[in-house]
């Protein structure tokens, strides 16, 4: 591991002579990816030198202890004391550091929420679950642009397809797939009985042009004139949109624009990222069944979570982490479960690396 590091800081110091050369900044794409490089390695670097200056210490402070003067060995005895309690954290987080980085991380995402068993009631919490993670984009600083939509007259959605953009939004959201369960008391229920209903949602990296290769021959496009909830806004043009992949079966549909272009546009964008997302899955199957039982596979028919509206707790079952501040949790303060599942993504990862 050290000898990685060693060759991680040496690399850091290229990069940093580098990027002080003025042929290297006149020649603005260059520097641009070599300063991607230098910040990337930035905090193993830097953490790398706070472990070897503890150890430094700590031998220093060793010495310390055959000092003559009761003073100075009591001082040393104390600060050797935090010094070694403090060194295995850092040697952790170095080797969490080391843990290969998906490519994928860096990127924008696509999410597609659906309302799932519980009628009306799961279409309020499709809208609910919605509403969450804008609020979660908007707290980040992210930009939240629908793609497509199926709403419901009750003000749910049958169907919510979102592109979210922003820093690293993929490595953030990447566990939230699978199926949200809620229970609480819905609005059309008389007796005050507790209800379950479920939605399910999706997170797929978005796609270039470079990830996936999309022929025009494996497309079969449909052009139909789109319509609203309830009959309402009928489009008399012909500009919605379906576009079948041939080869999977996948089928993406757009009507939101009044442009057939555009909603061909948007379609392309979510289908090319829903290939890429099966091409994910099919790498993930190869890989080992314990790494992925601690975070989840992604498949959209595991119950990951679980919102309990009367007892103001949010349960994700994938980590067995159970909190009691709902009211938050929907106003898009997310980030204690999602660090919490990076953290256990991490260790099985670890574990993993130790027994190869």
């Amino acid at each position: 591991m050290f000898a990685k590091l060693e060759g991680l800081e040496k690399k850091y110091m290229e990069l940093e002579k580098s990027l002080s050369d003025p042929d290297v900044y006149s020649d603005q794409d260059q520097f641009r990816k070599l300063s991607k490089a230098h910040a990337d390695l930035k905090d193993v670097v830097e953490l790398f030198r706070k472990y070897r200056s503890i150890k430094t210490q700590i031998e220093e402070n060793r010495q310390l202890l055959h000092d003559p003067d009761p003073d100075i060995k009591a001082m040393a005895q104390e600060e050797l004391h935090e010094l070694e309690e403090e060194l295995p954290k850092i040697e952790y987080q170095l080797k969490v550091q080391l843990i290969p980085k998906d490519p994928l991380d860096e990127k924008n995402t696509i999410l597609e929420i659906r309302a799932g068993t519980g009628g009306e009631e799961a279409a309020l919490f499709a809208a609910d679950l919605f509403r969450m993670y804008s609020r979660y984009a908007e707290l980040k600083g992210w930009k939240v642009e629908i793609m497509s939509e199926s709403p419901t007259e009750a003000g749910g959605y049958k169907e919510i397809i979102c592109l979210i953009s922003g820093d690293k939004v993929y490595s953030h959201l990447k566990y939230e797939a699978g199926a949200h369960r809620v229970q609480r008391v819905p609005v059309t229920e008389t007796q005050g009985r507790i209800h379950t209903s479920a939605a399910t949602v999706a997170v797929m990296p978005e796609a270039e042009e470079v990830d996936v290769d999309i022929r025009p021959e494996d497309l079969k496009i449909d052009v139909y004139r789109a319509s609203g909830a309830g009959g309402q806004h009928v489009n008399k043009t012909e500009s919605a949109v379906r576009i079948t992949h041939i080869p999977t079966g996948l089928v993406v549909t757009c009507q939101d624009e009044r442009s057939q272009h555009k909603n061909k546009a948007r379609a392309m964008k979510v289908l090319a990222s829903r290939l890429l997302s099966l091409e994910q899955e099919r790498q993930s199957s190869e890989q080992a069944a314990d790494r992925r039982a601690q975070v989840g596979s992604g498949d959209r028919s595991e119950r990951i979570r679980t919102y309990n509206f009367p007892q103001g707790r949010c349960t994700d079952h994938r980590i067995n982490l159970t909190l009691y501040s709902l009211d938050r949790i929907m106003e898009g303060e997310i980030d204690p479960l999602l660090e919490a599942l990076s953290q256990a993504a991490q260790a099985e990862a670890l574990k993993a690396e130790a027994s190869v």
